[in-house]
Formats: structure tokens, sequence, C-alpha cells
């Protein structure tokens, strides 16, 4: 077995451990080996927005996890991607930019995360932020990780905002800034008309340190210890092992599936369950691999009586003049993921911040682009945010090639049901304002016919789908929350030189999409690795409706 030593070892080259790699080599003075499972990024695929549905589906780039058989949803098996490749699952999503609510990380600190209140974790969003617009207080210019708003050519974004608003409901200028609630443009992680993942606004910049190594098709099998403190880590490479020691930290940012399937490789979790697996325990640590949580949503997809929608360019012929265009100027349809226009609303009076998301986009067709509507539509994808469901990532087997257990345990809670129902019937309500009168065709889906509660909760546990937010899988916590896997520092509690960064740390999932907030804690976390105080805290006020107690809007 080769060994090699380094400061610090990073196990995951994804939206958090590209952003580690670039802040832990800055000052030249710490040597850093940053493993990855999968391989380059280099992929006309991954790089151009509008595909972003292809390398989703690509084994060379997904780890295809998939749920077991989900007891609320009739049994059926849920994908659940995850990157397999350099920026990890900033490299096959669907680019959308969201830091999620502020009151999101005000509950975290009360869940037991010191020191991540929103006053804490904004100025960490600001270091990552190049935004050409927006208020200073919130956004930044500067930062590695770009993001940019869509040319809303297509008349079907102004009419959804328009309707929107003829319901009742705010605009927000900037949703990641001082008003999440309401409608309005949605960002993209997209620069100069390319995918801006992590892999190139981090790790790229800093491929050419000498103290940065990076060795991808690396499969890492376990943690070493001495005694209770972590020295290196063990992967596999073409047939050959290899121990990686550490001086400083091992640091796990292999994200809410692989992160806590790795930890109980190594014997740290609960310990029935590694025993039974023959695991030595080396930490019984009941919190790891619980505690997880995602987003579920439906498409809500309308029939379009105008041929504005994309399904004129969804033949062969155009995609191929898209793919040529983008090729070449990089600018045109190929230069956005089409989401373009979103909202943020509450349920229902007596919710504080919104805990519904919509993306708008002017086609209808499934997220992962296998199932596309036979003619003309458009569609929001709608879904609760704040779901009560906890599932869990478990072994099944001790052998690290085998894929772990996966059980969200979707619609387990009867309050998410509730929420549901109310997704159906307020979308129904905003694609029956006055500024859809035109466009608006037959309802495709749930369908006319589907309004009562039952009627809905049948629709939903058929149709429903992941958007892909898996979370908190190893979550963050007071040291005597005997559930927390991390504490506020991300070191994993009761061992030494351990930490795990990425967004299986969340106590809970945020309102809106999770790439953002997974590289807010890269850039948090990196400060903390390196002992650096922390960022000063901001005092910027942020929106909470004053009729949030009475109305829904």
């Amino acid at each position: 077995m080769s060994v090699d030593d380094y400061d610090h070892v990073i196990v995951g080259a994804g939206s958090a451990g590209c952003v580690l790699a670039n802040r832990l080599t800055e000052d030249g003075t710490r040597r850093v080996l940053l493993l990855e499972f999968g391989g380059s990024d280099r992929s006309v695929l991954i790089q151009m927005p509008s595909a972003l549905s292809m390398p989703m589906n690509m084994a060379k780039y997904n780890w295809h996890y998939e749920t077991e058989p989900e007891p609320a949803l009739g049994g059926r098996r849920l994908h659940t991607p995850r990157g397999k490749v350099l920026g990890g699952s900033s490299s096959i999503n669907g680019m959308v930019w969201v830091r999620g609510n502020p009151l999101d990380f005000e509950d975290w600190e009360e869940l037991g995360a010191a020191g991540w209140g929103y006053r804490h974790v904004l100025p960490y969003f600001r270091r990552a932020d190049a935004h050409a617009e927006g208020d200073p207080d919130y956004r930044d210019r500067s930062g590695p990780q770009h993001n940019q708003y869509g040319s809303m050519k297509n008349p079907l974004h102004a009419a959804w905002l328009e309707a929107a608003r003829q319901a009742g409901y705010p605009a927000t200028s900037d949703y990641n800034g001082f008003q999440q609630e309401g409608f309005g443009r949605m960002g993209m992680s997209v620069h100069r008309g390319r995918r801006w993942s992590t892999a190139n606004a981090y790790l790229k910049p800093a491929l050419a340190r000498k103290n940065l190594t990076v060795v991808t098709h690396a499969l890492a099998t376990g943690i070493v210890f001495e005694g209770r403190r972590a020295v290196g880590v063990k992967y596999r490479r073409d047939g050959t092992e290899h121990l990686a020691r550490a001086r400083h930290d091992v640091i796990l940012s292999g994200g809410p599936i692989n992160s806590p399937q790795l930890l109980k490789l190594s014997g740290i979790g609960p310990g029935e369950e590694l025993r039974a697996l023959g695991i030595p325990v080396v930490h019984d640590l009941p919190g790891v691999g619980e505690n997880l949580q995602d987003h579920l949503e439906f498409y809500f997809q309308v029939e379009s009586k105008e041929p504005v929608t994309l399904f004129s360019v969804m033949n062969p012929l155009s995609k191929a003049m898209i793919g040529a265009r983008w090729l070449l100027t990089k600018d045109g349809l190929g230069a956005t993921n089409h989401f373009e226009s979103c909202g943020f609303i509450r349920s229902r009076a007596g919710v504080k911040y919104p805990d519904i998301q919509y993306h708008f986009l002017p086609l209808a067709v499934t997220y992962d682009g296998s199932s596309l509507a036979e003619g003309h539509g458009f569609q929001a994808h709608v879904g609760p945010m704040r779901s009560k469901s906890r599932g869990w990532v478990r072994l099944a087997s001790p052998d690290p090639a085998v894929k772990p257990r996966i059980l969200f345990n979707y619609l387990s809670h009867p309050d998410d049901m509730v929420e549901m129902r109310a997704c159906v019937r307020l979308t129904r309500e905003i694609f029956a304002q006055p500024a859809f009168d035109r466009y608006r065709g037959r309802e495709l889906q749930p369908g006319d016919a589907v309004l009562t509660d039952e009627q809905i909760d049948a629709f939903v546990r058929a149709k429903v789908e992941s958007a892909y937010h898996p979370s908190c899988s190893c979550k963050m916590g007071a040291a005597d929350d005997p559930m927390a896997v991390v504490d506020p520092q991300c070191r994993v509690i009761g061992l030494d030189g351990l930490r795990v960064i990425d967004s299986s740390i969340m106590p809970r999932v945020t309102t809106g999409n999770l790439n953002a907030p997974t590289i807010m804690i890269g850039e948090k976390g990196a400060d903390h690795v390196l002992g650096r105080p922390m960022l000063p805290a901001s005092n910027a006020p942020y929106y909470v409706a004053e009729n949030w107690q009475t109305a829904q809007r």
C-alpha cells in the first residue's frame, strides 16, 4: 500500500469539496489532497446549461442512487441523483441559485448550530458571490461563484409574474436579498454561457497550486484512526490500495449519501447497525445517517393555446442548431437552464415565511427530460419546503462498492399532505388569472377532475418526484444533542481530526435549492478548519410579512 502525507485530506470534489480545496490552499502553506471517485467534467453535456438533463442520466457522471420502496408513495422507488464527477452535483444539477430564507438559518441556530444564524452566514454567501446586480448589503460582485438572471424573452415568464400579481402576491426584485417572499426572476449559476459549477468557480483556479493534489477515480474505503483521532483515509484506485495520511484534518465532503456511508464503513454510527454487519464500532454515534430530508415537487402542467413554448425547438434539427450556436458563441437557448422566473409563497395564515417554492418553465416536460408533452404547454414545478418527514441512509453491506440503502419516508407525516393540497389549489388559482387567458388551454396535470382532498392525495402519491435536495443526514448541533453528528465547527462529535463539511450537516433543509447554501457551508467551514476568526456578522435586515399570522398573502 502506498502512503502519502498531507495536512488535510478532503473526500469528495463536489459543491463543498471544491470550495475547501481552493480556500485551504490559498496561502500556499498547507498540502491538501482532494479525492474524487468520478472523473473530468470536460464535457459539452455538462458545460452547456440547457443540456442539464443529460449528465443527470448518465452513469459516468451520476451515482444513480434510488430509494427503497417508499411506503406513502405506493412502494415507488425514487431516483436520487448525486454527482460523480469533478464539481459533484453542481456539475449535473439544474443550476438554480437560491440561498434560502434568512429564517432558515435562524432556525438552524435554535436547533443547536451556534454561530450559523443569518447574520453569521450572510457574509459567507457574499464572499462566494459574483452577481452583477442587487443591494451590496446582501450581494457581492467579486467572489468566484458567478450567478445571473436569464433573458426572460419567452412571454410566458411575464404572464407568470403578472398572474401572481393579479392573485395578490408581492413581487421581489431579489429573492436572495432582503425579501425572498414573492415572485420574480430566478437566478442561475451560469457565467459567460457556461454552467458555473464549483469545479469551474473554485477548483480550476486552484489546480496550478503546487500544494493541491487532486486524485480522480479514487474510491474512499475507510477512515484510519489512531485512538480517537482520524489520521488518514484509505482509498482504492485502479485496483490498488492507497493510504493518505492527514496531519491536521480528514474532511468528508461526499454529500448526504456518501458522507454517512463512509462514516459507517469506518465504524462511526449507530452501534447496533454496524455490529449487525460485522463492522467494529470505533464510535457509537446514533445520528449518523438519520434525519435525512428532501424536497418533493410535482409538475402542474397546462396546455398552451399559442405556439410560444419551447416545444417548437424540441426536435433534432432545432436542438442541433441550438448546440451549434452554443459551441460557437456560448449564447442563445443553449446558455440558459430555462428556469428564469419563480415564486416563494406561504401555504396558509400562521406560516411565518415561505414554505412553497415555484420554478416556472415554458415547456411541459419532466425535470430529467424523460417525458415530454405531446404539444405546446407550460408548467410550474411546485412543492413544500419544510416537510416534517424524516428518513435515513443505512449500509447494505460492509463493502464500500455496494450502494447504501436510502429511505426518505416521503409524506409519512400528515402535515406534508396538507401542504401538498395547498400546492395544487394555490397553483391552480394563479394559472386561472387573466394574464394567462390568451395562453391557457386544458389543465394537463393534475387535470380538471382532481378536486377533492382524496383526489389530490391520490394524484400526489402517484406523480410527486424528488426535487433532488437530499440533506441533513449528519446534522450539526450541540454536543449534548444525542442525534447531532458534528458540532458548530463541523467536527465529528467525540472524535479528533475529523470533520464533515457538506449539505449533510444542515440541521434542517433550507427553503429552496441547495447548491448555494452548500457552497456557503464550504466557505464557512474552511475558516473553521483554518482556525481563522469568522467574518464579521452582518446587521442587514430581512423581510417577514407583517400579516403572516392572519393572512396567507
